[in-house]
C-alpha cells in the first residue's frame, strides 16, 4: 500500500516536472520481505549467550522488570491482580513473573558454567606456561653451590 503511494506520488511528479529520482529508486526497488522474527529471536539469543556483558545486563534487566512487576502487583495493580475477580489476570501476572524470573536465574546459572570453564582454561594456561618456563636446571650450573 505505501509503495504503490510512493509509485502514485512520482507519477504525479514527473507530469509536473519534478524530479523522482528517490521516488524511483523505491519504485524500482525489490519487494520487502517480511521479518523472520524466529530467525531474529535465533540471533538475539546467540548474541546474549556469546557475550559475559550482554548477558550479565540481560540478567540485570530482567530481574528489575519483575521487580518492578511485583511492587506493581502489589499496590496499584492489586484490585485488577485478585484472583477471586479476575483470575486470568492473576494467572497470566503471575506467569510473567516467574518466567522473567526463571529466565534470569537460568541466565545465571549459565553464567555460572561459562566462569568456571573460563577459569579452569586460565588455570589450564598458566599451568602449561609455568611448565614451559621452569625446565629442569643441571646440576653444574647452581649459583649456590
Amino acid at each position: 500500500m505505501i509503495r504503490d503511494l510512493w509509485v502514485a506520488f512520482a507519477a504525479l511528479l514527473r507530469r509536473f516536472g519534478g524530479s523522482a529520482s528517490i521516488i524511483s529508486v523505491a519504485e524500482n526497488a525489490p519487494e520487502e520481505k517480511p521479518l523472520r522474527s524466529i530467525s531474529f529471536v535465533v540471533h538475539a539469543t546467540r548474541g546474549v549467550i556469546r557475550d559475559q556483558t550482554v548477558r550479565r545486563k540481560t540478567m540485570f534487566v530482567l530481574l528489575l522488570i519483575a521487580l518492578v512487576l511485583l511492587l506493581a502487583g502489589s499496590t496499584f495493580l492489586a484490585p485488577l491482580l485478585n484472583p477471586r475477580k479476575h483470575l486470568g489476570w492473576a494467572l497470566a501476572f503471575w506467569i510473567v513473573c516467574v518466567w522473567l524470573t526463571l529466565t534470569a536465574l537460568f541466565l545465571a546459572l549459565f553464567d555460572l558454567l561459562m566462569a568456571r570453564r573460563a577459569g579452569r582454561a586460565a588455570q589450564r594456561a598458566l599451568r602449561d606456561g609455568y611448565a614451559r618456563h621452569s625446565t629442569p636446571a643441571s646440576s653444574d650450573t647452581h649459583p649456590n653451590e
